[in-house]
C-alpha cells in the first residue's frame, strides 16, 4: 500500500519527517513517500526517502516565472508529484498539460479531485494514479473512509470503468492504521495524508502507528 505525506507549508522539519519515512518504510515494507516544499526537495531527496513534490506547473522550458518546472523537481531529486489537490486547483486541460510535463521529466503522477465524477474524468487522462479527497473533510481529522465510505468505494469503481490500470487512493482526515486498513478493505490502493504526521510532536512515532496495522 502506497502512502504518501503532503507536508504543505506546515512549520514541520521536512528533513526529520524524511528521515522517519525512510526508516519506518525499510521496517515495515510498506512504501511511504513525502511530498515537501519545492525548496525543500533535494534535501528531502538526499535522505534516501521517496520524494514527491507537490505540484508542478502546466509548462515546458521558457517564460514562466514562478512556476514550478517539472524538469527541475526531477533534478532536484523528486520521483513523482501530486496534481490538482483541492489547495491547488487547475482546470482540466492544465491538468492535461501538467501530466505531459511530469511525463517528459519521468515523474510519476497523481491527481487528486473531490468526488467520484471527477475522478472519472481525471482518470480519463492516464496518470499513475487518481485520489479522492473530499475538501471538507482536510485537516479535520475524521477519515473519508469513516465519514462516507461509498467515496472510496464508488471512486474505485469509477476509476475502473475508464482506466483500469490507474491506482486509486483516497484522502482527506487520514491519520491512524485503522483509516489505512478501513481504505484498502474499500480496494483502495494507497492513501494520502498530511496533518497526521507533519503536525505530530513525534512524526517517527506517528508513522509507525500508521503502518503497524498492516
Amino acid at each position: 500500500m502506497f502512502v504518501c505525506v503532503n507536508l504543505k507549508a506546515y512549520p514541520c522539519d521536512p528533513i526529520e519527517v524524511a528521515e522517519a519515512a525512510r526508516d519506518v518504510s525499510e521496517a515495515s515494507g510498506v512504501d511511504v513517500a513525502v511530498a515537501p516544499q519545492a525548496a525543500h526537495l533535494q534535501r528531502v531527496a538526499e535522505t534516501g526517502v521517496e520524494t514527491w513534490a507537490q505540484h508542478v506547473s502546466p509548462v515546458a522550458h521558457g517564460s514562466h516565472t514562478g512556476s514550478t518546472l517539472a524538469e527541475a523537481a526531477a533534478d532536484a531529486g523528486a520521483v513523482g508529484t501530486l496534481l490538482n489537490h483541492s489547495e491547488n486547483r487547475l482546470k482540466l486541460a492544465d491538468i492535461d498539460a501538467a501530466l505531459d510535463a511530469a511525463e517528459r521529466a519521468g515523474l510519476r503522477t497523481t491527481v487528486c479531485a473531490n468526488n467520484p465524477d471527477q475522478i472519472a474524468a481525471v482518470a480519463a487522462l492516464e496518470p499513475d494514479a487518481v485520489a479522492v479527497e473530499p475538501p471538507e473533510l482536510i485537516g479535520t481529522g475524521t477519515p473519508v473512509c469513516e465519514a462516507d465510505p461509498n467515496v472510496v468505494s464508488d471512486a474505485v469503481e469509477a476509476a475502473e470503468r475508464v482506466a483500469p490500470d490507474v491506482d486509486v487512493y483516497c484522502g482527506a482526515g487520514i491519520s491512524t492504521g485503522e483509516d489505512l486498513v478501513a481504505s484498502r478493505e474499500l480496494h483502495a490502493d494507497g492513501v494520502l495524508l498530511a496533518s497526521g504526521v507533519a503536525k505530530a510532536d513525534d512524526p517517527r512515532a506517528a508513522l509507525e502507528d500508521l503502518v503497524a496495522p498492516l
